[in-house]
């Protein structure tokens, strides 16, 4: 087989293990066989639509088999996958589909109105696939998958050739597209493989967005290469996860840390069936005290990381062991990945001391996608990864990343890290989630503003909230102010995005 990349995961696993079942989505399931001859249909269909080596083919829609079939089919092909954020505007995702010059544009139904005009808008798609019925106008998935064999294709594909370019979140400036090769992912499914323990037997649910490289590359993906089965459901709904864990004995799933506290919160929660569960993943934001406390009672105990997805993403990995004992920490590298926490003098940070977290690694991306200049500045000291947070490594090299680099401001020459005050903040009963920004002072030259989301029911005012950080923090990182806001801006992954905050909170 002269496809050594992603693209050859479906074929290998069919010969392997043809009959357990990959994919299970809205009670539907499909074999590896099915998934394998699916992947060579669709493949052959866009070959016959003019994909070439090389090309672009985006995705836009909810969690569906399509999504994993359309990455395969385009490995197969070694053409490029471009995943696309379905909650992003129109003229966001024309830059997307411009920027990638994506000449396949594979989308859901309910996406059609935003698939043509950011199409036209980028003016470079040539097909757009929709996921209707067959029979529908236009090009219909399945009608094209009818229409072609699965005849096998044998591109020669590296592992360091581009496999998928994935946008970060734009939170500040235009997104740019991490090119992450099919050596990238595979190392990154090696890792978690390894870090988590993940077995053939594994049932994962995933529900964050495939679009979000965490659920893609940290659940879903190393799954399939281990030959498990992947329960896909479109949308989060707290009930619909609590279900479907019980109804399909889960055994591993990932969330953000918002998901996870609305299961919490059901009422069937304290009652729900959970004993299947190995392996409860979570990333994108710190993991708090009170959720941790929350399934830990019921006999559940979470595994943390920190990651990126420049990195493909995972960087830092705290074993669910280690909650206890090391809480607040991101963990150490994961196996075949390095990380340093660097001062602004280039020195490596001893224990305690604050400074930028450095990667290295088969699962660090190549670069960004036509964009050399950024590329060259994302690396330092030849091949280490930039990553723009703030970590402390304590004196058993676990990482406790304190905050992005450009969300710390200095209050009266003091540096000050919002996260910190934003988890403390979290410890009042009253407050469901809180972002911390740095406004200007004639004094100071910045302090800080606490812009909170009490929970429902819960009263709390300026007074209350000020006065339980005193004497939990020094003075200098205690806000001046707090502002309540009905909902905090986030990315579809779950961050705060804290320049929308600044915007809107900050005169």
């Amino acid at each position: 087989m002269l496809n050594q990349g992603i693209g050859s995961w479906p074929a290998r696993r069919a010969r392997r293990s043809p009959d357990r079942i990959a994919l299970v989505h809205q009670d539907r399931t499909r074999t590896y066989r099915e998934l394998h001859q699916r992947v060579l249909r669709l493949a052959n269909a866009l070959r016959a639509l003019g994909v070439l080596r090389g090309d672009r083919i985006a995705y836009l829609g909810p969690n569906h088999p399509a999504f994993l079939e359309t990455l395969f089919a385009a490995g197969v092909l070694g053409a490029v996958f471009v995943p696309l954020n379905t909650r992003l505007a129109t003229p966001e995702l024309a830059y997307n589909l411009a920027d990638s010059g994506s000449t396949v544009l594979v989308h859901a139904p309910e996406q059609t109105e935003a698939a043509r005009a950011a199409a036209d808008e980028a003016g470079v798609v040539r097909h757009r696939i929709t996921l209707a019925a067959p029979g529908h106008a236009g090009l219909v998935y399945e009608d094209l998958l009818a229409a072609n064999g699965p005849e096998p294709l044998n591109e020669a594909v590296a592992p360091g050739d581009p496999c998928m370019i994935m946008y970060t979140s734009g939170t500040t400036g235009r997104p740019k597209g991490a090119v992450l090769t099919h050596g990238n992912i595979i190392w990154n499914s090696v890792n978690v493989i390894v870090d988590t323990d993940l077995a053939g037997d594994e049932v994962t649910l995933v529900v964050a967005p495939l679009f979000h490289t965490a659920s893609l590359n940290m659940t879903c993906l190393p799954t399939l290469l281990k030959g498990g089965q992947v329960v896909l459901l479109d949308a989060f709904d707290p009930d619909r996860v609590l279900e479907t864990v019980e109804r399909r004995s889960v055994t591993y799933m990932f969330g953000v840390p918002t998901m996870y506290d609305a299961m919490a919160a059901r009422p069937r929660w304290s009652t729900a069936d959970l004993s299947s569960l190995r392996t409860l993943n979570c990333g994108g934001a710190p993991v708090p005290a009170r959720t941790i406390a929350a399934y830990l009672d019921r006999g559940l105990a979470f595994s943390q990381g920190y990651g990126m997805t420049e990195a493909s993403p995972g960087v830092l990995f705290l074993d669910r062991e280690q909650v206890a004992a090391k809480p607040g920490s991101a963990g150490v590298p994961h196996f075949f990945t390095d990380t340093r926490v660097v001062l602004p003098s280039g020195k490596d940070a001893a224990p305690g001391e604050r400074g930028e977290v450095l990667v290295q690694g088969p699962n660090v991306m190549s670069g960004y996608w036509n964009r050399p200049e950024d590329t060259e500045a994302a690396f330092t000291d030849g091949d280490w990864l930039c990553t723009g947070d703030v970590a402390r490594l304590d004196a058993d090299g676990y990482a406790y990343v304190v905050d992005r680099v450009k969300d710390m401001f200095v209050s009266g020459g003091e540096n000050v890290y919002p996260a910190e005050v934003e988890g403390v903040l979290l410890t009042h009963p009253a407050v469901e989630e809180c972002a911390v920004v740095g406004v200007p002072d004639p004094v100071w030259g910045e302090v800080g503003r606490a812009v909170v989301v009490l929970g429902p029911g819960r009263r709390a005012d300026e007074h209350d909230l000020l006065g339980h950080l005193q004497g939990r923090l020094a003075k200098y990182k205690i806000p001046k102010s707090v502002v309540f806001a009905d909902v905090l801006p986030r990315t579809a992954s779950g961050k705060i995005v804290k320049p929308a905050v600044r915007d809107r909170y900050v005169e």
